[in-house]
């Protein structure tokens, strides 16, 4: 939710004047953005919480409308992009280059959504390993973005994530929400995606786009590549005879063993 000063009068039931005067003093976390106050929704009731202000049950449980359909991993990511040769030397200056290349709104402070990045970063970072990133910020980030936007980057340059394998980062997807579920469906549902052997591969051999979204739709969907699961042994539904030998080939052919007659035309046998 895209919280205004009136916004959190309403969601604490205080005066505006109020809320003016916790900002004064600085209490209050907040973001300025084009000039004007913005707020976090999780932020203001963690923050109220904390400081033992009267918060309904209802506040609490109103948040993103539950029968608001939420995009696929597949329209996130043509929402944001995938892109090639992304600069960046370090940290920084490749996430400003990520927040830069992101299709979002004209709108969009692109300014504080890299400091917003930034201190996602600062407190652990966003590398997850095999020289892949999710860059995202530690609560979802409210900056007139109607829909979730994923972006993949493939950086020109690896770059030190401070990731826990040390593997530096080739591989930079950013995710940017207007809602904590969205945020959080589509964290989860990337992060399910790169547990796909297949997917993991495109991605660090940087394969092109169309393939890179055919598989995400084929995940989203559920269905297995080239039929099979990837480490599921195909198995066949055929029963097998138990009285046939262990090593006996299977094939089409009728198998002869030594001693055995061929049978003449029209003479059963015994």
């Amino acid at each position: 939710m895209n919280l205004t000063v009136k916004g959190v009068s309403d969601l604490l039931d205080v005066s505006e004047k109020t809320v003016y005067r916790w900002l004064g003093a600085g209490r209050l976390p907040a973001y300025r953005l084009s000039g004007q106050y913005r707020f976090s929704r999780a932020e203001i009731l963690e923050w109220a919480t904390a400081n033992r202000l009267k918060v309904s049950a209802r506040t609490l449980h109103e948040a993103d409308d539950p029968n608001e359909p939420l995009p696929t991993l597949a329209e996130a990511l043509e929402a944001g992009g995938i892109f090639y040769r992304i600069g960046g030397t370090d940290r920084e200056s490749a996430l400003r280059s990520a927040v830069e290349t992101l299709r979002l709104p004209d709108e969009v402070d692109r300014e504080f959504l890299l400091e917003a990045l930034l201190a996602r970063e600062q407190l652990a970072s966003t590398g997850i390993g095999d020289g892949i990133a999710i860059a995202h910020a530690r609560n979802p980030v409210v900056l007139h973005v109607v829909k979730p936007v994923l972006a993949l980057c493939f950086l020109e340059q690896a770059v030190d994530f401070g990731a826990l394998d040390g593997r530096p980062v080739r591989a930079l997807f950013t995710l940017v929400s207007p809602s904590a579920r969205a945020h959080l469906d589509l964290l989860s549902r990337l992060s399910f995606a790169l547990r796909d052997a297949d997917f993991k591969n495109m991605v660090l051999a940087q394969a092109d786009r169309d393939t890179l979204l055919g598989t995400i739709r084929r995940l989203g969907r559920g269905v297995p590549q080239r039929g099979r699961t990837p480490g599921v042994t195909r198995r066949s539904t055929r029963r097998a005879d138990p009285h046939a030998p262990v090593d006996t080939p299977r094939s089409s052919a009728p198998v002869r063993h030594p001693g055995a007659r061929r049978a003449e035309p029209g003479r059963a046998r015994s």
